[in-house]
């Protein structure tokens, strides 16, 4: 019998948050970001979900290829560029979008030209400082890249640092000062795509003719300010695992290692199979919650390798074999991801190979 954990995809979910983010866009082309193996939520599963976005935008061109082999047959765009020159071919074979960021990109193109129809994107450093060429050079590498022959250059692409209500305008590298610092190329109505998650939902100032669509697709709110609940997005994944033992423990006791959690009452302790090497924190801090047989049950003690230890002393359907909710639809992972310091990205990301994944329609 396998261990006894899992994560479970809700496809049903994803195909809401695609249509509440596409009501979000208000008519604006929507890419469905597929980085990172979705999120963790599984790379072709979440292109059977997204069936209906206008396009697929994702980090690695073997994914892309990956989605095209699988059926996938709209636009893809790969958000960090090509790597190397030997992927310039792939990249006409499978109509497949690049994002063009530094003029060594562009040096590779020009040394291999011409091409049948390659599509490119210029990316716009607006003031998160990563990638992109600034909005002053922006006209120029256009020209540049025209004069590529078979090189079509399909828009510009920006991203912003800190789209989300909580962010003060004032500080640095706002939504309205990467617009202003986006000039001209701020007001264009065609060919322009800035908004992520965060602006799509929240930032109507943005304008342009494309959104890309992430973390909301999967449920998290882009600010752990502001529920899933209130957006009007699912979780679309659900960690779960079961009970192994019960231990009933005396006032005093020290649990787990570095014995951080002492009980301060006799105490039931419940053993859940779940632990850091499922991609659980291992730095969740006393009192992060779970929720087992309808009631939230706090983490007391240090998160280990293959288990983890919570309270169930007030919870007395709590049995060997009661199912864990780590996170999902009754423990928001935005609210693991803030106990543990973190952004629920991360944590979705970080599902461990070793986690069985299952998916249900619901």
């Amino acid at each position: 019998m396998p261990r006894p954990i899992c994560a479970t995809i809700h496809m049903g979910a994803l195909k809401h948050n695609l249509e509440r983010m596409r009501r979000a866009a208000e008519g604006r082309m929507l890419w469905a970001v597929v980085k990172a193996n979705a999120y963790g939520h599984g790379l072709l599963r979440a292109m059977r979900a997204f069936k209906d976005a206008d396009g697929l935008a994702m980090i690695d061109l073997c994914d892309a290829q990956a989605v095209r082999e699988a059926g996938w047959s709209k636009r893809i765009l790969l958000l960090e560029g090509f790597f190397d020159e030997s992927d310039l071919p792939l990249l006409e074979k499978y109509d497949i979008e690049t994002i063009i960021h530094n003029r060594e990109m562009i040096q590779m193109l020009k040394a291999h030209a011409p091409y049948h129809s390659l599509k490119v994107h210029i990316k716009v450093n607006s003031g998160m400082n990563r990638l992109g060429f600034l909005p002053l050079e922006e006209k120029v590498i256009k020209e540049e890249l025209i004069g590529i022959k078979g090189v079509q250059v399909m828009g510009v692409v920006t991203h912003f640092a800190n789209a989300e209500p909580s962010y003060l305008s004032e500080n640095p590298a706002s939504v309205s000062k990467q617009l202003a610092r986006m000039g001209r190329l701020a007001q264009a109505d065609e060919n322009v795509c800035m908004a992520n998650s965060a602006a799509t939902l929240w930032r109507h100032e943005v304008g342009g003719d494309a959104v890309r669509a992430g973390v909301a697709l999967y449920g998290a709110s882009p600010d752990d300010k502001i529920s899933s609940k209130e957006l009007d997005i699912i979780p679309a994944m659900t960690l779960s695992a079961k009970i192994l033992a019960i231990q009933e423990v005396n006032k005093g006791e020290a649990i787990g290692y570095g014995s951080r959690f002492i009980t301060k009452r006799p105490s039931r302790i419940a053993v859940v199979a779940c632990g850091y090497a499922d991609g659980y924190p291992r730095c969740a801090p006393d009192g992060t919650p779970t929720f087992v047989e309808g009631q939230i049950a706090p983490i007391a003690g240090s998160v280990s390798m293959d288990m983890l230890t919570i309270d169930v002393t007030d919870i007395k359907d709590a049995h060997i074999g009661s199912v864990v909710e780590l996170w999902g639809k009754n423990v928001p992972i935005n609210t693991v991801a803030r106990a543990c310091g973190t952004i629920g990205y991360e944590l979705m990301c970080a599902l461990a190979l070793r986690v069985p994944v299952v998916e249900d329609e619901n």
